[in-house]
């Protein structure tokens, strides 16, 4: 499988900062090497710290709790992907609006996968908060969704 790429050069803004640059970059980086490229060892090497605050309670806290459901997605789903559609950078946090699929064959298919926020806060060069949400686009989405939703894995609040 061919991992998708982030052209960071074709979303950047012209008002942002080298700050808010560099953040874009980090989490670009992040996101290409979690859910695209699912080199769980280099993000784990990369960005592996006790510092990184979960809000979905749907993964646990911390950096292993991301590697672990997204591994686990990865293990059913090998062709997962998020194609990065907007990225938006406001000092010291990073939004990122993705398309995801679960099938080569359905990216670029705007009926199908997850419509995707993420919301990572950076510090010190180093990615230590994540929100989201995750809207199903179709019925396999939603059901999956349903299926694997409702266990709580962290304590953190979600806002």
């Amino acid at each position: 499988m061919t991992a998708l790429t982030i052209e960071l050069n074709d979303l950047r803004r012209p008002n942002w900062s080298p700050d808010e640059e560099a953040n874009a970059a980090l989490v670009a980086d992040f996101v290409r090497l979690l859910m695209n490229e699912h080199d769980f060892d280099g993000v784990r090497r990369r960005f592996g710290s006790d510092a990184y605050v979960q809000h979905n309670h749907g993964i646990g806290d911390g950096i292993e709790g991301v590697l672990e459901t997204v591994g686990n997605l990865v293990k059913r789903f090998p062709e997962y992907t998020y194609d990065v559609k907007h990225i938006a950078v406001d000092g010291d946090t990073v939004i990122v609006h993705s398309h995801a699929t679960l099938r080569a064959s359905h990216r670029g298919n705007p009926r199908k996968g997850f419509n995707i926020i993420d919301r990572w806060r950076v510090a010190d060069g180093q990615i230590v908060e994540h929100w989201d949400a995750i809207q199903p686009i179709d019925r396999f989405g939603r059901v999956y969704a349903l299926l694997t939703g409702g266990r709580v894995r962290n304590d953190n609040g979600t806002y």
